[in-house]
């Protein structure tokens, strides 16, 4: 359903939620190695992030990536819209070409309700409510153990 992409990107900006602030910007080197994401594909996912206006970056020595209460507002459907440029949720699961309600594939009645549910979570809750409910469940964005503090965000 999500590229690797999507995933890398709201990894990404869960991350940035966690660890960044205008005064203290990452640099796409930083992520890279924080979430174990190829470098040339972490930093062309933060620049159409950051062009789309999702996340906020400045250049120079000082520069680097950062949430702003502005972007922390934004939900996670809005960081799928810019990297699919399309509906993940849309379409079969298996890639048959007419799957729906009334002519279902073997799983639709198994994956369709899952769909509904990510898609209204990923679309209801912002990338901050997000980043408070992942931090809360201590959850890790990398097999390095780089996770959520309990304390943060809130």
């Amino acid at each position: 359903m999500l590229s690797n992409a999507s995933k890398y990107a709201i990894r990404s900006v869960l991350y940035l939620a966690e660890h960044s602030s205008k005064s203290k910007k990452l640099g796409a080197k930083h992520i890279s190695e924080a979430l174990e994401i190829p470098l040339p594909f972490i930093a062309k996912l933060l620049q159409q992030l950051s062009k789309a206006k999702l996340i906020s970056s400045t250049k120079g020595p000082r520069g680097g990536f950062y949430l702003t209460e502005a972007n922390l507002k934004n939900n996670i459907c809005s960081i799928l819209d810019v990297i699919e440029m399309g509906d993940v949720f849309e379409g079969c699961f298996l890639g048959l070409p007419q799957c729906n309600d009334e002519s279902p594939c073997p799983v639709h009645e198994i994956v369709a309700p899952f769909k509904e549910a990510l898609l209204k979570k990923f679309r209801d809750q912002s990338i901050k409510e997000f980043a408070i409910e992942v931090n809360e469940k201590g959850v890790y964005l990398s097999l390095k153990g780089f996770h959520f503090s309990k304390d943060s965000l809130k």
